[in-house]
């Protein structure tokens, strides 16, 4: 063994030793509020590989999709074509408040969503449930962000995860969650003309 192979082995070891007493405190098991935010791509996508996972595990999930509405998404299709069984998927919006231009339809909208939220979160049977894009309905108040964080501090089962998706995530829901990770944006094709691309961006 030469002396590189034998450093990198000791740091190793180390490391490991290291690794293996913070784990020894980490014990606890609790169903987490999860917030993905930030003006980079990748928050709903990052969510619905957690929805994958869910299904690998066989934990039973659902899905309420806010604001994107009518849109063919990819994960819509999918899921609902391929996987209806082990994970519910609801769409509420109308689609985005540009192209709605009623502010009292998106309101409706998306107090609907909430409420078709509220009774998976409660559902026994459900494990995960994934709240995409809810953040564009708090940032424009359609829904009350105070109603939103007590439901999920008081209400929410113990082991039950919930995901909030969305940029400009309002400091309550940061507060509140468990798990909060901020997308940045560093370069995106749409600033060169590019438009969203199947696969990619739906």
């Amino acid at each position: 063994m030469d002396d590189v192979t034998a450093r990198h082995n000791e740091k190793m070891k180390r490391i490991k030793a290291a690794r293996d007493e913070i784990m020894k405190t980490k014990t606890e098991e609790k169903g987490l509020i999860v917030v993905h935010t930030g003006a980079g791509k990748g928050k709903s996508s990052s969510a619905f590989g957690m929805i994958m996972r869910c299904i690998a595990h066989g934990m039973p999930c659902a899905v309420v999709q806010f604001i994107k509405g009518t849109w063919d998404t990819g994960e819509k299709t999918f899921l609902r074509d391929r996987f209806a069984e082990e994970c519910r998927f609801f769409v509420s919006g109308e689609g985005f408040t540009w192209e709605t231009q009623d502010r009292e339809r998106d309101v409706a909208a998306a107090r609907a969503g909430w409420d078709i939220a509220k009774d998976q979160i409660r559902d026994p049977d459900i494990r995960f449930v994934l709240l995409d894009e809810i953040n564009i309905a708090l940032r424009y108040d359609y829904l009350d962000i105070d109603e939103v964080v007590e439901f999920l501090l008081t209400e929410k089962p113990e082991m039950t995860h919930v995901v909030l998706t969305g940029r400009n995530a309002k400091p309550e829901l940061i507060e509140a969650a468990d798990l909060v990770t901020e997308m940045s944006l560093v370069k995106h094709p749409f600033r060169d003309g590019v438009k969203a691309q199947a696969g990619v961006e739906f």
